[in-house]
């Protein structure tokens, strides 16, 4: 399911946040969904070859705007709407680089398709020149990718792949014929498979650029879902479906394997560029396997191609050559219970050397291999700072990002958490297996380096400080600062924002967990407060951060302020099956999807319950998303702590979700019946105590409605009274001209309504 939109943040063992102490200002509704308190940001940022230099595009998105990697001074202008000869362009949405940096790829018209994927018109922008052009005339495009030599586009429309030369007047053919929609799919993953992987192209140049490599998906066996549309004009932020693909209903159809089910048959291919030659490749995969990454290496002999089993417990690496369509197997990486699908977002493959992370040894850390597959390095468990706080009795590495590795140097780039799962920073292995800490000091910090690796950014915040972007050299050195977002601490600070707070504490089967707390400004520990658990919970996610994108909404736990002005108390709890703390911790619920992650909230709330200023009686939950599922298994656990709650979004059974996301924590429900079948909201109905609210989109592609509609049809059968919202035309993440504000605030008047604030 992914994780719901916002990032999550918290804190630090044992300490406390101060919050701005009544300076006055109250916060509205408005504020919040309205972005009064978005963080300032930098858009699209790319580093350029010789690493002096990175590129972004203007605050305006009218200029690609070149900047200095020593200064963070301008340095010249790559692309300007105003000056650009040909085409007449409005803005641009997004840019590729040719890899010689001669011309620019200029997105234009994007259209979302789902959560990674989207139409746009490209424009091919010719740097010495300035002349733009259309890279197709022939309508809309998806995911090009630049030749090595740069001489070529590779793009996909309409589920087939096609060609244009830039030498030849940017001649256009068509490289497959067979695409069509809901059956066969070339060069782009299908819905599960994108959404799961989090990846939207799925092919490859060969290093000479003489080869097109690509996955092809049919998915004519597999199940077809329809949503439901209010209009033709529904919801402009979310997925704009092809008037085409709409049903005389007003559906939407597409593909959507739920557990268990047939998925899309994967096989590889390639296209020979002069002979115009197609291959099958001969790759070793189950049936039923995957093929989560394709990626380019320096050898126009070896294309990188990993593959997973459908238990997704074991990964291979094969070097497939895309002409005599041999490929051979160079790693395997079998490890307990599943591979995390973060493994694939981190492989780098850089010359001759490939970094991969795995969890074999518990905990997810990088090793380096050649081409050939032979381990040349392994970089685990780094020296331990001093402690920050209280925190794990055992504090163990773990690798969160790898941003490159430098062939000159040896050295490895990457960022971790290493002092505490609240804690990350970036750090540099060298060569000789020591390792420097880039970013000392508490806080989240995240970073993108020059090509040359001798400078980055740094994108830093804690709980407290709004997100910082910094330049910064490997020597230590911070050179300038790029955004501040003073005006927006500022702002932030003149407002009657409460104290937060950490808590830790240890459940009654003996497991410790770390949670945030925010109080109202006027806090008296002499009064009962009302408690609001805002949580996720879902398989790797982290809430709880030393990060400024705390809570609900971000923001620096905006909502959850805006909630204590009200006279909450809200609290955040990260329960077992979460990230940050290895593979034990998190992959306890293998099987058992929410059974011990609700168990946890509830010891949450009985051990909130225990405060001298907390109102045991009354104390509410809500989630979105794996939030909304854990809300629904936490209210009918058995224990009655909840006087209400609200589930948004919520799956109520893993026999509607996808196979990738399910299986890789379940297995199929042909294995594991009873772990579908026992722990479920809806075979939990009848134990549902406290209010409930219910929210959904009725055109969510990801956690269909069927989950609401069916739990409703439990909760009926049970005889339990509840409220639902259905938003018409929404998807998963509810949002669109007034729907956010109008979402929230119906859930704030439940809450107000069941946990009355002056009894």
């Amino acid at each position: 399911m992914r994780r719901f939109s916002v990032i999550f943040a918290t804190l630090l063992v044992a300490f406390a946040f101060s919050g701005n102490c009544l300076a006055g200002n109250k916060l509205t509704l408005k504020d919040i969904t309205g972005g009064a308190f978005y963080a300032k940001s930098i858009a699209a940022v790319e580093p350029l070859a010789g690493g002096e230099e990175y590129a972004q595009i203007s605050y305006d998105g009218k200029q690609i705007v070149k900047y200095s990697f020593r200064t963070g001074k301008q340095t010249g202008v790559l692309f300007d709407v105003a000056t650009a000869r040909g085409a007449r362009l409005d803005g641009v949405d997004g840019y590729v680089m040719s890899p010689d940096g001669k011309n620019i790829l200029i997105q234009t018209d994007t259209r979302r398709i789902y959560r990674h994927s989207f139409t746009a018109t490209y424009y091919i922008y010719n740097v010495a020149n300035g002349k733009l052009a259309p890279l197709s005339d022939g309508g809309p495009q998806q995911t090009p990718v630049w030749s090595p030599d740069g001489l070529q586009v590779a793009f996909v429309r309409d589920n087939n792949i096609f060609l244009v030369k830039l030498l030849y007047n940017n001649s256009e053919s068509q490289v497959t014929t067979d695409g069509k929609r809901n059956s066969i799919i070339n060069g782009v993953p299908d819905w599960v498979n994108e959404e799961e992987f989090s990846f939207n192209s799925a092919m490859t140049f060969s290093a000479d650029s003489k080869q097109i490599v690509w996955v092809r998906y049919d998915e004519s066996a597999v199940s077809e879902v329809c949503l439901p549309m209010a209009s033709d004009d529904w919801n402009p932020g979310a997925r704009q479906a092809d008037k085409a693909w709409m049903k005389p209903d007003g559906g939407y159809t597409y593909k959507y394997p739920k557990a268990g089910e047939q998925n899309a048959t994967v096989t590889l291919h390639s296209y020979d560029i002069k002979s115009r030659q197609t291959r099958k490749l001969n790759l070793p995969l189950d049936a039923d396997g995957y093929i989560p990454r394709i990626l380019p290496t320096s050898d126009p002999a070896k294309v990188a191609v990993f593959t997973l089993n459908r238990h997704q417990d074991c990964l291979r690496l094969f070097m497939c050559n895309p002409l005599t369509t041999v490929c051979q197997q160079v790693i395997e990486d079998k490890v307990s219970k599943y591979v995390n699908e973060n493994v694939f977002s981190n492989v780098k493959i850089v010359g001759s050397n490939i970094l991969l992370t795995s969890e074999r040894d518990g905990y997810n850390h990088i090793y380096l291999y050649n081409l050939n597959g032979q381990q040349l390095r392994k970089v685990g468990d780094l020296p331990q700072p001093q402690r920050i706080g209280g925190g794990e009795k055992e504090l163990h590495t773990i690798v969160t990002d790898v941003y490159g590795y430098d062939e000159a140097t040896g050295d490895i780039f990457f960022a971790a958490l290493n002092s505490g799962p609240t804690e990350q920073q970036v750090f540099v292995n060298h060569k000789n297996g020591k390792t420097d800490c880039l970013t000392p000091g508490g806080g989240w910090a995240s970073a993108t380096f020059a090509q040359d690796f001798k400078n980055f950014i740094c994108i830093w915040s804690n709980i407290d400080t709004p997100t910082q972007i910094t330049l910064r050299s490997t020597q230590g050195k911070t050179l300038a600062t790029l955004v501040d977002n003073k005006e927006l601490a500022a702002r932030y600070a003149s407002y009657d924002m409460g104290k937060k707070e950490v808590f830790t504490f240890t459940t009654s089967e003996g497991v410790r967990l770390i949670g945030w707390l925010v109080k109202p400004a006027d806090f008296d520990p002499a009064k009962k407060y009302p408690v609001i658990m805002y949580q996720y919970g879902g398989p790797g996610s982290q809430q709880v951060k030393n990060a400024w994108g705390i809570g609900m909404n971000g923001q620096g736990a905006i909502l959850e302020q805006y909630l204590a002005q009200q006279g909450y108390i809200v609290a955040c709890v990260d329960n077992r099956g979460t990230g940050g703390r290895g593979a034990e911790f998190e992959k306890c619920t293998y099987l058992r999807l929410g059974e011990l992650e609700a168990r946890d909230q509830v010891e949450t709330a009985l051990w909130l319950g225990k405060q001298s200023y907390v109102d045991k009686d009354r104390i509410a939950i809500w989630g979105w998303s794996y939030g909304g599922w854990n809300t629904l298994m936490a209210m009918s656990e058995g224990r009655p702590v909840f006087c209400c709650g609200i589930a948004i979004a919520p799956p109520t059974c893993w026999r509607y979700y996808d196979t990738v996301y399910t299986e890789r924590f379940m297995r199929t429900p042909q294995e594991n019946a009873k772990g579908y079948d026992e722990i479920c909201p809806i075979a939990r109905a009848d134990k549902l105590h406290g209010a409930l609210l219910l929210c959904h989109g009725l055109a969510d592609d990801n956690v269909h409605y069927q989950n609401t509609a069916d739990y409703v049809s439990a909760l009926v059968d049970a005889d339990k009274d509840f409220r639902q919202l259905v938003y018409t035309g929404r998807n998963h993440s509810i949002y669109g001209g007034n729907t956010r504000y109008h979402l929230f605030r119906q859930c704030i008047n439940f809450f107000n309504q069941h946990l009355t604030l002056n009894p």
